[in-house]
Formats: structure tokens, C-alpha cells, sequence
């Protein structure tokens, strides 16, 4: 059964936490004893209805505030698909944890609250789920029930929102409108008979049907070693396999293949996974190749296709998201993690920082702040082997991490 990843965004108070646990008890979802926890939290906070939000919020100061700060994962199913749905919070301030939770992503819904339209998270979660280039974009327009189900209202915030999409950089992105109520449950997993002048599917209906293609095989192969198998056995003491997870594309027994950065070539001559071999091993997929000849590799080296070679960067330009208190200005070092490989960095200059809301690079800003998203360039202590993120996101992001404190100051994506 297919695994479709899901992650909300939007501004503070529009509806996310409440549109997850609807969609959750719509489609019965929720276990009776967990449900009965919900009435009785619901009536200690005052309330006279079932406050389905506090299924996603589940940290104390969540509760207290009635705000999402931390991403949540939210598992549940229907006879034709699993679903993983990550919560992210709508503060600014929590923006980097939106980019965690968005990160692995096929499908961005984005809640709009009818009333407010669009508004400055708008802007940022959109540019975000448009730099991350996640295939499909449902934009929910909330709250519908306050405005009496305003189909004008509705249309309106569409024609706004057309601007945002006629500016983005990838135009690529399957875009889908639906006025919603989450606190009614109008229009999520089934069609609302409140606003029948909307013709289309309802959320679930819409999710239940968008296809996807599984893009990582149809990019360029990429198989980062992870460990070198070597056992201590007299059965297998010249066994030497290379562990690790296949980032994309795939391989193939028979495969002629290069060791990066030696360079040496051989095939392949097994491809497994615990005890079965396999002919084939496909993206996201943890296997152990084996190959016809001993070439110079180790933990840390990449295997590629001969036809298909990743450059060898020093020098990277890239677009990244700022996540630290403390601002980026040129001249700083960091460590560089670029899959399971960690490079000294240093930021030679930041050429500029974007503002989200119109979509204008300023190229007088000279520092990043927190949450903000500019373009900079680094220089690598050593090369890494990475694609640009438009070519093959799996080979292309990276992150910054502070060499003092381990903290993660940067999500970055090869330009």
C-alpha cells in the first residue's frame, strides 16, 4: 500500500491542529478510549465541543497557549492509502521547524483562514514548499463557515493567490483549491452540502486520488557508503560488501559503476538485502552491493554511474534557510553535512537575502537572520559530490551545523 507524506503550514490560528484531528475522526481514525481522553480534555479547558486539535498538540505548551510548536507526525489510513501527515507550527519563529517537517514531503496543504486571506506565513510557507519543489499544493481556505460560505470571498483569495504561483520559481507544482470548515468538518473527508456551489472533490477524495511518480529512481544514481562489510568468519573472509541506502535512481546487477573520489570502476556483483539477493535496488532502499573487483572505497564515498557523475564541488552556491539566533555574515566556518559526509565550510559572501512576501532578492542585505532565506556562496575544506537540488533533491541539500555547539544553523540546497 502507498505511503503518501503530508505536510500542513499556515498562519498561526488557521486551523491546522483542528483540520488534522477532524480528518483523524471522519475517517474513524481515533480510538474510543483516546477519544473519551479528548471529551474530557475538552470540558477541563471550558469548552462545550470536542477539541479535536489537541490530538496533534501534545506538548504541555501547546495545550496551554493553543499553538503548535513543535512538528508532529500524525499516521493513519483508508482502504486504498497510508498517509503521514506532519503538523507544523505557524509562527514565524517556528519556521525552521516547518522546513524539518516539510522536508520529506509530496504533498503541501497550505490553510488560508477566510476571513484574513492572504497573509505574511502565506508568503513563507508557499516559498518554502516551492524551494523544497513538493510536487502537489493544496491550498485549503479555511474557516469558511465565518464568512457563511462566501463563494465571492472564496474566489477571491484564489485570484490572490494565482499571484503567488505566477512569480514562483518551479511553475511545475499540481495546484488544487478547496474552501473547507475544519471545525465542521465541512468539505475534509467528504463533500459539503453547505457550500454546494464548489463542484470538486473534497480534501480526502482529492488526496485519496493524486498520483505520484516515484521521481527518485528517475534521477541519477547515488549510492553514499555507509559502512564496509568486511566479517571475521572463515565462511565469508573474503566477503566485502558496502552497506548503505540508495539516495536515487537505481542499480542494477551487472551495473558498470565509479567510486567517488577515486575514480575506479568495476560491476556489480550482488546486490542484498539481509539474506536475499536482489537484481535490482531502487531508491530509498538500505542494501549491500558487492562488486567484481577490489577498488579504493570507504565509508563516506559515493558510488555513481560512469554516465551520470555528480560534480566534485569546493566551491558551492546554494540557497539556504537560516534556523540560528545568532546572524550568518560572511567570513564565519561551519561544518558542512552533506549525507552522511561532514566538511569543514567557510561563507565566502552572501550574495542576497529574498523577501518572501514579494519575491525581490535585496542585495544590499549582507547577513541572514533568523528565518530568513537567501542565496550565499561557501568554499570546502574538501570537495563534495553533490547535484543541484533542481536536478536531484536527494543528492542536493545539505546542512550547517556549528562546529562549537552541534547546533543545525542551516538547511541549504545546491543551486
Amino acid at each position: 500500500m502507498e505511503v503518501l507524506r503530508i505536510t500542513t503550514s499556515g498562519s498561526v490560528d488557521d486551523g491546522k491542529s483542528t483540520l488534522i484531528g477532524r480528518l483523524l475522526y471522519d475517517t474513524n481514525s481515533i480510538p474510543q478510549d483516546k477519544l473519551e481522553a479528548l471529551h474530557a480534555a475538552s470540558k477541563r479547558k471550558g469548552l462545550d465541543f470536542t477539541d479535536l486539535s489537541l490530538l496533534t498538540d501534545g506538548l504541555v505548551a501547546e495545550r496551554e497557549q493553543g499553538i503548535t510548536i513543535d512538528v508532529a507526525h500524525i499516521y493513519f489510513s483508508t482502504p486504498t492509502r497510508k498517509y503521514i501527515i506532519a503538523d507544523t507550527p505557524g509562527h514565524v519563529e517556528y519556521t525552521r521547524n516547518m522546513v524539518t517537517g516539510a522536508s520529506n514531503a509530496q504533498v503541501s496543504l497550505i490553510l488560508i483562514d477566510a476571513r484574513k486571506g492572504i497573509v505574511e506565513q502565506t508568503y513563507r510557507h508557499f516559498f518554502i514548499a516551492n524551494l523544497l519543489r513538493i510536487q502537489h499544493l493544496v491550498v485549503c481556505v479555511n474557516k469558511m463557515d465565518l464568512v457563511d460560505y462566501s463563494e465571492e470571498r472564496f474566489n477571491q483569495i484564489v485570484t490572490d493567490f494565482q499571484q503567488l504561483l505566477n512569480n514562483a520559481a518551479f511553475k511545475e507544482q499540481d495546484v488544487k483549491f478547496i474552501p473547507i470548515s475544519s471545525i465542521y468538518g465541512e468539505n475534509l473527508a467528504a463533500r459539503s452540502e453547505k457550500i454546494g456551489w464548489y463542484k470538486g472533490e473534497s480534501l480526502l477524495e482529492h488526496l485519496e486520488q493524486i498520483s505520484f511518480d516515484h521521481a527518485d529512481n528517475t534521477h541519477p544514481a547515488r549510492f553514499p557508503v555507509q559502512y564496509v562489510i568486511r566479517p571475521r568468519t572463515e565462511a565469508h573472509h573474503d566477503f566485502r560488501g558496502f552497506a548503505g541506502k540508495v539516495a536515487s535512481g537505481h542499480f542494477n546487477v551487472g551495473d558498470e559503476v565509479i567510486s567517488l573520489p577515486s575514480m575506479q570502476t568495476s560491476k556489480i556483483k550482488t546486490i542484498e538485502q539481509f539474506e536475499t539477493q536482489r537484481p535490482t535496488a531502487n531508491a530509498r532502499e538500505s542494501v549491500v552491493i558487492t562488486l567484481e573487483s577490489e577498488i579504493d572505497t570507504s565509508r563516506g564515498n559515493m558510488l555513481a554511474k560512469p554516465d551520470s557523475v555528480p560534480a566534485s564541488l569546493k566551491e558551492i552556491s546554494a540557497q539556504i534557510c537560516w534556523m540560528d539566533q545568532q546572524k550568518l555574515t560572511p567570513g564565519k566556518t561551519y561544518l558542512l553535512q552533506h549525507g552522511i559526509n561532514r566538511v569543514k565550510a567557510k561563507v565566502q559572501q552572501i550574495d542576497h537575502v529574498i523577501e518572501v512576501t514579494t519575491g525581490r532578492t535585496l542585495d544590499d542585505k549582507k547577513e541572514l537572520g533568523l528565518n530568513d532565506i537567501g542565496k550565499i556562496s561557501l568554499k570546502t575544506a574538501q570537495p563534495i559530490f553533490a547535484d543541484p537540488y533542481r536536478v536531484n533533491p536527494a543528492n542536493g541539500a545539505f546542512i550547517l551545523v556549528d562546529e562549537y555547539s552541534n547546533a543545525t544553523v542551516a538547511v541549504g540546497f545546491v543551486e
